[in-house]
């Protein structure tokens, strides 16, 4: 395997030198799957595939990887020692119980390189100083991944983690953080908190924020409502990156702010319909992750349940690389009422637009065969926002006129931001 540094400039080269690179570390990736993962062994040498012919215009004949998959054959997909696992955290799993996702001390490394070309896109330096507001303990990877970044580009960290308003507030008035990272409606909350504090957050030190785990843009890549909140209390640039625990791979926005950069070299990406078939770059359609360069838990076709889709155009920071758009939903989270399909983000993008709702949820439960009933509660700051407002501006954005319940903001708070969870709960499944 490369140095890591080796294709380092891969996403500013010419579409086929980026191709011509990939083919050659799918290779040998197959190679290395078939040779250390006991689950991928067993598959090739069941279905007789002879993976040296497998390319880019052909990888979509191998089958797909699942969460399923994970929890059920763990063991099987470990392609190291265990003496050579450096570290294990927990992800999501399909049944409840978190699935075990083993890193190798390579892995770690691929990590950080991955965050540093992040960081580095978005004009972070070894001069930044950098407030980090996510966790890094509870077996999680992303304050771990975040940290790891900083550090590889040489710039400070401030690992304060899932804090108070009031820890956070003395770091920022003491250490003078240049960029934060950290989940949208927090910082939200955090930038509001300096405000009635006396210390204006558009006044302070940040000039940088990466925003993790909520979208910041719809489908049309313009921010919602929370990214300009963002960008107006701060005064600084906000960038929106995306991951999962089993990719090991970011997609972060550059300074042109116009979708989440692939690293060429480390990942390759497709978008996927209903039925398994590849959507052409534009499309909406299911995430499908084949990262490459990975030891110890190596994954071929691994769908991450999120629906997105691709940007092919150069970008104006230089990169020719695949861009990722907007989440724009979970392919569970799909609902259907009174015959429209669309996913929680749709309603969210709306709410955000509507003056007076300082917060809300939505709850789904099933109406019998493929129908679900739509209730959504919201608090509002308003009195002047009323329930026919909210529901007359959710059926022109949906086509359908959903249940609204007003609600007292502690309730609401109490039902969003739930202890344990790493990012407000927004959505409630009772189907």
């Amino acid at each position: 395997m490369k140095n890591l540094e080796f294709y380092k400039n891969l996403e500013f080269a010419a579409e086929k030198k980026i191709k011509t690179a990939q083919n050659t570390l799918l290779k040998e990736h197959l190679l290395y799957c078939q040779k250390n993962s006991p689950y991928y062994r067993k598959y090739f040498k069941k279905e007789g595939l002879d993976i040296k012919k497998i390319n880019l215009g052909n990888l979509a004949t191998l089958k797909f990887t699942s969460k399923a998959d994970l929890e059920k054959y763990n063991d099987d997909f470990l392609a190291v020692s265990p003496q050579k696992i450096a570290e294990i955290v927990l992800s999501s799993g399909t049944t409840g119980e978190p699935t075990k996702i083993a890193y190798s001390a390579g892995d770690l490394k691929r990590l950080a390189f991955n965050e540093a070309q992040s960081f580095r896109a978005c004009g972070f330096t070894n001069q930044d100083i950098v407030l980090l507001t996510c966790t890094i303990d509870r077996c999680f990877i992303a304050g771990l991944a975040y940290y790891s970044g900083i550090r590889a580009i040489g710039a400070t960290a401030i690992r304060n983690g899932l804090n108070s308003l009031e820890s956070h507030f003395e770091l920022i008035k003491r250490l003078q953080p240049t960029a934060i990272v950290g989940v949208p409606s927090f910082l939200k909350k955090l930038g509001l908190y300096l405000n009635q504090n006396k210390k204006s957050a558009s006044k302070n030190s940040v000039k940088k924020i990466v925003c993790i785990g909520e979208p910041l843009r719809d489908q049309n890549l313009k921010f919602l409502k929370i990214g300009q909140d963002l960008e107006k209390i701060w005064q600084a640039k906000v960038y929106s990156t995306y991951s999962t625990t089993e990719i090991v791979t970011t997609f972060c926005e550059c300074r042109a702010q116009n979708g989440g950069h692939l690293h060429p070299d480390l990942a390759l990406v497709e978008i996927v319909d209903d039925h398994g078939r590849n959507l052409p770059d534009g499309q909406s359609g299911e995430v499908v992750v084949t990262p490459l360069r990975i030891e110890a838990l190596p994954l071929i076709r691994f769908k991450t349940g999120d629906i997105s889709f691709l940007i092919n155009k150069p970008c104006a920071c230089g990169r020719k690389s695949l861009r990722l758009g907007p989440i724009l939903g979970r392919k569970k989270q799909m609902m259907k009422v009174q015959g429209t399909t669309f996913y929680p983000q749709a309603i969210y993008s709306c709410l955000e637009q509507i003056k007076g709702i300082s917060d809300y949820y939505i709850s789904v439960s099933s109406a019998g065969l493929l129908s679900d009933n739509l209730e959504i509660y919201v608090a509002l700051e308003n009195p002047a926002c009323t329930k026919l407002e909210i529901q007359e501006k959710l059926q022109a954005r949906l086509r359908v006129k959903p249940k609204i319940f007003i609600c007292d903001e502690e309730l609401i708070k109490e039902q969003v931001f739930t202890s344990g969870s790493r990012k407000p709960v927004r959505f409630i499944d009772r189907r």
